[in-house]
C-alpha cells in the first residue's frame, strides 16, 4: 500500500499554505510525511511540482487532471501510486494516528474502500482508496460532480465504524483539520499541551 498527503488546495481560508505552517518545530507537510514514511514504503506527496515539496524526498506528483478539488487530488494519488491501494489524507491533519491506519490498512483485503466513519460522518480524507475507484472518480470528475462519496454505490465499501474509533482514537483528534489560522492555534494549543503531559507523566 502507498501513503500519500494531499497538499495542492489553495488554502483560501488560511490565508498561506497551510502545509508549509511550523507545527511542533517542523512543517506540518514534513511531520506528516515522517509518519506516513513509518508505515509505507512508497511516500506520494500531491501538489506543486517544482515546487515547496521538493526537499521531502518522496515523489511529488501534480494533480493529472487539474482544479478539481480533494477528489482530483484522491484520483491523481491512486493513479500514481504502484501499490493497488492506497491510504490518502489531508495535509492539514496534524494528529497523525498510527494505529488506526493500521487497523485500516488490514480491512483493505477485499475492499476498494475503507473509511473512518466517526459520529461527524465518513472521512473521505483519511481513507483508503483502490485502483478499482479510478474510473468511478473520473467519470464523476469528468462530469463535474466533485462530491467524494457520490461514487461509493459503486464499489466495495468498508466503515470503520465509532467504536472502533473510540477505541483507537482515544482523544477524538485523527481526524482535526486545520483551515483557518484559529482553527490552527488551536491545534497547536492541543498539541503542546500533549507534549507537556507526556513529560509530566515520564
Amino acid at each position: 500500500m502507498t501513503g500519500a498527503v494531499l497538499a495542492g488546495g489553495k488554502s483560501s481560508r488560511m490565508g498561506t499554505n497551510k502545509a508549509l505552517l511550523a507545527f511542533g518545530g517542523k512543517r506540518l507537510i514534513e511531520r506528516i510525511v515522517e509518519a506516513l514514511r513509518d508505515l509505507f514504503a512508497e511516500v506520494l506527496v500531491i501538489g506543486e511540482t517544482p515546487g515547496p515539496y521538493d526537499d521531502l524526498r518522496v515523489r511529488v506528483v501534480a494533480d493529472l487532471i487539474p482544479d478539481k478539488g480533494s477528489l482530483g487530488g484522491i484520483y491523481t494519488a491512486v493513479a500514481a501510486a504502484s501499490r493497488p491501494h492506497a491510504f490518502v489524507m489531508a495535509c492539514d491533519m496534524p494528529f497523525f494516528n498510527a494505529p488506526l491506519v493500521r487497523h485500516m490498512q488490514v480491512l483493505a483485503a477485499g475492499a476498494d474502500i475503507v473509511i473512518p466513519r466517526s459520529v461527524e460522518g465518513l472521512q473521505p480524507l483519511h481513507a483508503i482508496y483502490g485502483k478499482a475507484c479510478l474510473p468511478h472518480m473520473e467519470e464523476a470528475i469528468r462530469s463535474g460532480d466533485f462530491k467524494i462519496t457520490r461514487f461509493f454505490p459503486r464499489v466495495r465499501v468498508r466503515e470503520v465504524g465509532p467504536e472502533i474509533l473510540a477505541a483507537l482514537d482515544l482523544e477524538g483528534l485523527a481526524f482535526l483539520n486545520t483551515n483557518t489560522p484559529q482553527e490552527f492555534a488551536e491545534a497547536l494549543a492541543r498539541w503542546s499541551a500533549q507534549q507537556e503531559g507526556r513529560c509530566a507523566a515520564s
